[in-house]
């Protein structure tokens, strides 16, 4: 698992941006294309706010932010390379979902979202990366890590 972790990232980073892309070449701001009447659609919409459109209009503040996390969350995968796979697993979710989502806003200026539950906010590969990484530390920090004997 240590010398793929940058391929998962990649990985992941690339089937993100390809389906973004897809949307945004395919469908018009707003449309929505029912996939199971009442339940699903591929809905087009720029997100120009962090989840959920919280914090709509800073930008910056969300792409500086992100980055830093991004940063800490890379130099922690690098010093615990040789922990359980769950560790390591959910911060190439987590990192690739990041980086995947601050391109996007960095190219732009907003986040391309299109999976549409309806009773859900609209969302992307990128968040579904971010929240499987979650769930996976998760995991990790109740079944698979170990107090430290040291302390």
């Amino acid at each position: 698992m240590k010398k793929v972790r940058y391929l998962v990232i990649l990985g992941v980073l690339l089937i993100d941006y390809l389906v973004k892309l897809l949307v945004r070449c395919t469908m018009y701001c707003g449309q929505t294309i029912p996939v199971i009447d009442g339940i699903f659609s591929i809905t087009y919409v720029q997100n120009r706010g962090a989840a959920f459109s919280l914090f709509t209009g800073r930008g910056p503040m969300i792409m500086t932010v992100t980055f830093v996390a991004l940063c800490l969350a890379a130099w922690y995968m690098e010093r615990h390379k040789n922990d359980h796979w769950t560790l390591l697993l959910s911060l190439e979710l987590i990192i690739s979902g990041g980086v995947g989502n601050l391109l996007d806003r960095a190219v732009n200026g907003f986040v391309t979202d299109m999976f549409d539950i309806h009773f859900f906010p609209v969302f992307n590969i990128a968040d579904i990366a971010i929240c499987t990484g979650c769930g996976f530390l998760i995991l990790y920090m109740f079944f698979f890590d170990k107090p430290d004997e040291n302390t």
